[in-house]
């Protein structure tokens, strides 16, 4: 990070966009200019899973002690957004789950990758019907113009693929 704003206190860069978080912990919260508090990351962002065979129970037993319950829903609410909307790493897609006090808060947008065209939705509901709060807001970003993206993305123009 120090390496970074070096160059930028050169005039090698104009700007530079580095995580606050990292920022604050070296102590150098003071660099910060602006905050990007309106973005939304791509799905799954800063959630850590760890894979392992379906036979595996013992792993399963073990692994249970360190999964996050709030955070295990926030993920089965982003996936099942990204399921219906069909998002990949061709398709600018963000979901952004948060949950507090049983509740939870989702966070979608879907645009063109030069930002003519977006659309950005929010639901909120009971924590334990994740997965069905992230297909209904998938439903509704494609509702609200997401169909129409997808369909210009495809667009050899766009960079998109011809079936």
């Amino acid at each position: 990070m120090n390496t970074r704003l070096a160059k930028l206190d050169a005039g090698e860069y104009d700007a530079i966009i580095l995580a606050a978080a990292g920022l604050r912990r070296l102590g150098l919260q003071a660099r910060i200019r602006a905050t990007l508090d309106d973005s939304i990351p791509a799905i799954g962002q800063g959630i850590l899973g760890i894979e392992y065979r379906r036979d595996r129970s013992d792993l399963a037993a073990f692994l249970a002690g360190f999964e996050d319950a709030d955070t295990a829903a926030a993920a089965r609410a982003e996936r099942a957004l990204g399921l219906v909307v069909e998002g990949s790493c061709d398709v600018p897609l963000g979901a952004y789950a948060s949950v507090a006090g049983g509740r939870l808060t989702l966070d979608a947008f879907l645009g063109l990758p030069d930002g003519t065209r977006f659309v950005r939705e929010r639901i909120e509901g009971d924590v334990g019907e994740a997965e069905a709060l992230g297909k209904r807001l998938g439903e509704r970003l494609l509702d609200a113009g997401g169909r129409e993206i997808l369909a210009l993305l495809a667009q050899p123009a766009r960079g998109g693929r011809v079936a």
